[in-house]
């Protein structure tokens, strides 16, 4: 469970001619060329929030799962991905370390923020770590099935084996490239599909959104050095 997330946008200040030179770029050939202003987008952007479902695939008989939830995101290293419903679930990151709380079980596990310059899981990447030109090699692929049309999506294989994902595809809007869309995969073959919608940015989020307060009478676990 804990390692599906162990798995932004637009900025209001940019420049007319910023954008218009994203624009250019989404409609290009080139995997790369997309690749590059999509970070450069990213680039410029402080926080963000957004409704998302998550679907995640997994297991022998590859059942799935969907869930709700909203998420926060302030850079960097800031995340507060909240679940709804049945099983609630909660997971922060306070840009130094990762908490990852479900209540029916009581358990809340530790563990750290990677480095600045590092984006070991894919949800890392969208509170501003790792580079997408740097450290992915990228190509076309298609969209996933419900996407709206124009959509489009770009395969990133780490240029380093990650232990987490296995390769991750970002989807976006033709013309402002905002986020539509993320799938990972895992070294199990197991496939988490997020679909944003109600996407807000650069609203001036607090870092209290990111503090993490220890439920009582819950058992910790600390994730052990790194040998």
């Amino acid at each position: 469970m804990v390692s599906r997330f162990s798995t932004a946008l637009a900025v209001a200040a940019l420049a007319s001619v910023s954008v218009q030179a994203a624009a250019q770029s989404a409609q290009g050939t080139s995997a790369q060329d997309l690749a590059q202003a999509l970070q450069r987008r990213y680039d410029a952007i402080k926080d963000f929030s957004a409704d998302f479902v998550h679907a995640y695939r997994g297991g022998v008989l590859r059942k799935e799962i969907v869930e709700r939830g909203h998420l926060l995101v302030k850079k960097p290293g800031k995340m507060r991905w909240e679940y709804a419903g049945a099983e609630e679930k909660l997971f922060v990151s306070d840009g130094v370390k990762l908490y990852s709380y479900i209540p029916r079980d009581k358990q809340v596990f530790v563990g750290s923020v990677p480095p600045d310059d590092q984006a070991t899981t894919p949800t890392m990447f969208l509170a501003g770590k790792g580079n997408l030109t740097r450290d992915f090699s990228s190509s076309f692929v298609d969209p996933a099935a419900g996407m709206p049309p124009g959509t489009r999506a770009l395969k990133l294989v780490p240029k380093t084996p990650q232990r987490d994902y296995d390769w991750l595809v970002l989807e976006v809007a033709p013309q402002t490239l905002e986020l539509r869309g993320l799938i990972t995969v895992d070294a199990q073959g197991g496939q988490s599909t997020f679909s944003f919608t109600n996407l807000k940015e650069n609203t001036g989020l607090s870092d209290k959104d990111f503090t993490f307060k220890m439920p009582r009478g819950v058992d910790v676990v600390t994730d052990s050095p790194s040998r």
